[in-house]
């Protein structure tokens, strides 16, 4: 099945918080309210959802989405197993089964079916309609929509419309303050506190060139992955332009340009 889905586990993965989303979070959970995250890559949404799924107990499934993902992808479709032709529910229609936590991560990917089908599960009615099974199922309790979007990164043709947008309470999300991702690299990577200041400090100032010569800033994923170098023995500045500067594009005079940054700030 196009998508990918999981169910998260019992132990909450680490997150530390950098405002009230813990709280709005839950606040959406027990009144039965979607949630939409807004964000750029690589800010922590996504490990928020699952530490949020686990804290409440509900089961997880993630679906990343993609522009040849559609409705019945999301919905379930008709297999042949064994020479049988049987139903086969897809994650969505698990999760409203369940009672489980739908993550569609960065939701405007999908195909256009994608949003008629979330919206009857976004108001109070609560229901998924199954048209090839001429279901309609209830949302079981703790079923909960989830969906993200980075809004700086889309274009007009890949944005949630506002008949959508609007039937979702709505969290923002940013690259955490130094004194937030410090922390959060030295323990996600086990590089000391130290060179990974100096780590974020960078990425700081690469992000501020977004929307100049980058159309993204480094991610803390990416700050994540320098320091995990950085810790297993590589050269500071070997994990830097593998994990900070490669992927941030594929020009090679702004690639120089970054580099040159990186000795201006590292020293």
């Amino acid at each position: 099945m196009d998508g990918t889905f999981n169910i998260g586990g019992l132990d909450a993965p680490f997150y530390l918080p950098q405002a009230d989303e813990c709280d709005i979070f839950a606040a959406a959970f027990a009144k039965n309210l979607p949630l939409l995250l807004k964000g750029p890559t690589g800010c922590g949404k996504t490990r928020f959802v699952a530490h949020m799924a686990a804290r409440l107990g509900r089961p997880l499934y993630t679906v990343a989405c993609h522009d040849d993902l559609s409705a019945a992808d999301l919905i379930g479709r008709y297999l042949l197993k064994g020479g049988e032709t049987v139903w086969v529910d897809g994650p969505l229609t698990r999760a409203v089964r369940e009672g489980a936590i739908c993550y569609l991560d960065e939701v405007v990917e999908a195909r256009k079916d994608v949003a008629v089908v979330l919206h009857p599960l976004t108001d109070d009615r609560r229901i998924l309609p199954i048209d090839r099974t001429g279901e309609e199922l209830q949302a079981a309790p703790g079923f909960m929509l989830v969906a993200s979007y980075n809004p700086g990164y889309q274009n007009i043709m890949k944005t949630l419309k506002p008949s959508t947008r609007q039937r979702f309470l709505s969290v923002e999300f940013t690259f955490p303050k130094p004194e937030h991702e410090i922390p959060v690299v030295v323990r996600e990577s086990g590089l000391d506190g130290d060179r990974v200041s100096l780590l974020v400090r960078l990425a700081n100032k690469l992000r501020g060139l977004k929307g100049q010569d980058l159309e993204e800033g480094v991610s803390t994923r990416l700050v994540v992955y320098a320091a995990t170098l950085i810790a297993g023995g590589m050269s500071m500045d070997r994990a830097i332009r593998a994990a900070m500067i490669e992927p941030l594009t594929d020009d090679a005079d702004i690639r120089a340009g970054l580099m040159d940054l990186v000795v201006a700030v590292m020293g």
